[in-house]
């Protein structure tokens, strides 16, 4: 029978996993005793079951520890989010506006995602009071946050194009930094910032899709973070509460959540596109 292995098609008489794993080894001409502790990945979910194989069947298989070329990552990661999605995951271009606690966390997740064209904008560099909530490391300290981002991102996903603008938004350059971005996420501390951003985008360019958040701060409640559709193209996440101020600072938890909000929406509105 025809199966798909690692992407390519495979023909062979194997009717389970364990066999097939045993022919696989046989031919690379590695004896049992020096096989690599190796992931299974059998249609999109790892196993260490010995399955029953059928024609079609869609397994991949990587040494643990080695990172797979990019068409082999292509195939696991369609085989996890089924390949039509993962099309539009791949094609999709999304900038994140501000790199910090919301930033920081919807950058990552998106990368782990697979979106395809990541484009990063903030002004900062990272340092110490930032590693509270933010997805960064004590080597990135002093680095500018659109470098360091770029940096981690590479870690998760090598293959995915990551753009970086070091500057701060602002109404004069605004559109034209946004101009090539279907989705914006954003992800700033202030307010006024927020509003400027909200305003010159839903004015000036109304086709492009806002996602912006208020009210996320402290340790309350993880149900009243919510996403609501608030007009055209625009969304907001948080708890439209809860803003940072004296005895009410921000933690990992509850940014972390908000910006997952924010992240999922940005799936969901991927995923619905042309469906």
């Amino acid at each position: 029978m025809e199966i798909n292995l690692n992407g390519k098609k495979y023909g062979t008489s194997c009717i389970r996993l364990s066999s097939l794993k045993n022919e696989i080894y046989e031919k690379l001409l590695v004896p049992l005793e020096k096989q690599p502790e190796t992931i299974w990945i059998v249609d999109g979910f790892q196993t260490d079951a010995d399955m029953e194989l059928h024609e079609g069947i869609n397994v991949s298989y990587i040494t643990k520890g080695k990172f797979p070329p990019k068409d082999e990552l292509e195939t696991m990661m369609a085989a996890r989010h089924t390949p039509g999605l993962h099309k539009k995951l791949k094609d999709a271009h999304v900038a994140v506006a501000g790199l910090g606690g919301l930033g920081s966390n919807i950058a990552v997740m998106l990368a782990r995602t697979g979106v395809g064209h990541l484009h990063l904008i903030d002004f900062d560099v990272v340092e110490p009071s930032n590693l509270n909530r933010q997805q960064y490391f004590i080597s990135h300290l002093g680095m500018k946050k659109t470098e360091a981002m770029k940096q981690l991102l590479s870690q998760i996903n090598p293959y995915i194009k990551v753009t970086t603008d070091d500057i701060k938004v602002d109404e004069g350059n605004c559109q034209s930094l946004f101009a090539s971005d279907e989705i914006i996420c954003e992800a700033f501390d202030k307010a006024d910032a927020k509003t400027m951003l909200a305003e010159t985008i839903l004015s000036g360019m109304p086709d492009k899709i806002l996602i912006s958040a208020s009210g996320m701060a402290g340790y309350g409640d993880s149900n009243l973070i919510v996403t609501k559709e608030v007009g055209k193209n625009f969304f907001v996440c948080g708890d439209m509460v809860n803003g940072a101020r004296p005895g009410m600072g921000l933690m990992a938890p509850r940014v972390t959540i908000c910006a997952a909000h924010q992240a999922n929406l940005v799936v969901r509105l991927i995923a619905e596109k042309n469906a």
